[in-house]
């Protein structure tokens, strides 16, 4: 018997327990899988099994590697194996602990739960009125209590960003506090994802609609993400700064403080003169910057590499095939309440190679100084 298996998320607990519950209480046969991290300092996870009607079981899971997430991963799937091996759950409600991020769950259910367990959607579970306060948070999960690790140097702010772009479905509570720019700023964040109030009875439906995780991981990779598009409502406006012409390292380097602090939440995809062959990925939430090497673009590879490529990024590649630079180019999206719009494009622009310097070519922009290299190359 395959076993339905839902992930519902999200930094807000409040509003995850409450979309917990009304799945329990909706969906006969559900049965809700719980591990509380809290504890790993102690060297332990523990788990919690329960319905509508209360507690099932509780248990323990060592640590693995001195990880909380480690342990949650060689603990979830035994547990749905042995619910779907029981027969009579319908759903099972994977309640993931606040700052677990759904990609790596759904991935781990799909990965291992064979013909036993069916991944049916994610949730994030959503109070309006916290989506800002989250997502301005710079400080570190460490701080707040909330790493799966010793090593865990994610913040909060990139943390609920991930959380909230990932999941298709955003279960929102009726928060009295919440306004039109909460909601504004909440549907230009993730403008593809269904809104449902919780309370309302969409949930259950929604519950069994079905999740590809590959898919939802070509929605979140920079090469082809699906970023958000031009917005203004209420107070909150999104800004898509997209250009042909690489950026010099230096000024972009000596921008980044600005530009990380511009908006509420930035992402995308950039282009470095000095590493003109680089695919880099651009993130940031509270004021916390991550780029990335994310591999070469298209336009570098060999023909015969191409086949190795998945269609979609090809696809996604195509549609913006500039005649000399192929798929480079800077592809960078802003959102925030107050948004300075014409000063942030300004600052952008003036971060890329001028006339002179473009025109000089690829080997004069590969002996630019290379400011980025304490952030994307590894020490040895």
């Amino acid at each position: 018997m395959t076993l339905p298996v839902v992930i519902v998320g999200g930094l807000h607990a409040d509003a995850r327990r409450s979309a917990v519950r009304e799945l329990l209480t909706t969906v006969p046969g559900s049965v809700a899988l719980h591990h509380d991290l809290s504890t790993a300092a102690d060297g332990t996870v523990r788990r919690l099994v329960r319905d509508a009607s209360g507690e099932l079981s509780r248990g323990e899971a060592p640590l693995v590697n001195d990880c909380a997430c480690c342990a949650l991963r060689e603990d979830l799937v035994p547990e749905l194996r042995r619910l779907a091996a029981d027969g009579r759950t319908r759903l099972a409600v994977v309640e993931l602990w606040d700052s677990v991020e759904p990609r790596a769950m759904a991935e781990v259910v799909a990965a291992h739960g064979g013909r036993a367990l069916d991944l049916t959607n994610v949730i994030t579970a959503v109070d309006p009125a916290l989506v800002l306060p989250y997502l301005a948070n710079g400080d570190d999960l460490t701080e707040a209590g909330l790493a799966s690790a010793a090593t865990d140097q994610r913040t909060v702010g990139d943390t609920w960003a991930r959380q909230l772009e990932y999941a298709p479905v955003l279960a929102l509570v009726d928060g009295a506090d919440a306004d039109d720019e909460d909601r504004a700023l909440l549907a230009q964040l993730h403008p593809t994802a269904r809104r449902v109030e919780t309370g309302s009875g969409e949930l259950a439906r929604l519950a069994f609609a079905g999740f590809d995780t590959e898919a939802a991981a070509a929605a979140q990779h920079p090469a082809c993400a699906l970023l958000p598009q031009e917005a203004d409502e209420a107070g909150v406006a999104t800004l898509v700064w997209h250009r042909h012409r690489p950026f010099h390292p230096e000024r972009l380097y000596d921008a980044l403080e600005d530009l990380a602090c511009a908006a509420a939440r930035s992402r995308g995809r950039f282009w470095l003169a000095d590493r003109p062959d680089t695919l880099l990925a651009w993130e940031a939430a509270g004021g916390a910057l991550c780029v990335e090497n994310t591999g070469p673009w298209l336009a570098s590879l060999p023909d015969a590499a191409w086949e190795m490529v998945p269609p979609v990024r090809r696809a996604a590649a195509a549609l913006g095939w500039h005649p000399e630079h192929g798929d480079c180019c800077q592809h960078l999206v802003f959102t925030s309440p107050g948004l300075d719009r014409e000063g942030l494009a300004g600052l952008l622009d003036s971060c890329l190679l001028t006339d002179a310097e473009y025109t000089a070519g690829r080997e004069a922009w590969k002996r630019l100084p290379t400011a980025f290299g304490a952030l994307l190359d590894p020490v040895s």
